[in-house]
């Protein structure tokens, strides 16, 4: 239903020291109409031309510090609120590559009146 609002196009970059990026980010919204904790989100998962990138690589900050995926799954205190922009950070030498690709993203989210996982996805065409 949201899937083609959870990335911002609009908002990619690349991070780290300009002449050697160390990764890149962008923001991403909830593909589910309510807030979720974090520990409930069970995957986050960025591919870039389908190439999925290493779950290690990807940070989540919803606004109060990055966390890794391993460490959402503990953060019992932290939310993402539905409409809210979060930022995902990618760990990727070199950062985000030039020219354009599909930038993907999977949200896998356990909620707690449904008997699967709700799964959203969004892909864009995106340069730098």
């Amino acid at each position: 239903m949201f899937d083609k609002y959870l990335i911002d196009a609009a908002t990619l970059r690349n991070i780290g020291p300009a002449e050697a990026p160390t990764g890149f980010a962008f923001e991403a919204r909830l593909g589910y109409y309510r807030g979720l904790g974090l520990s409930m989100i069970e995957k986050l998962d960025v591919s870039i031309d389908g190439e999925p990138l290493p779950r290690e690589a990807v940070r989540f900050d919803e606004g109060k510090g990055p966390l890794t995926l391993d460490q959402m799954e503990t953060a019992y205190d932290r939310r993402w609120p539905f409409g809210a922009p979060a930022t995902i950070l990618v760990d990727r030498e070199g950062g985000f590559p030039s020219g354009e690709h599909a930038l993907a993203l999977l949200q896998q989210l356990r909620v707690s009146y449904l008997p699967f996982p709700s799964i959203n996805t969004d892909s864009k065409t995106v340069s730098l």
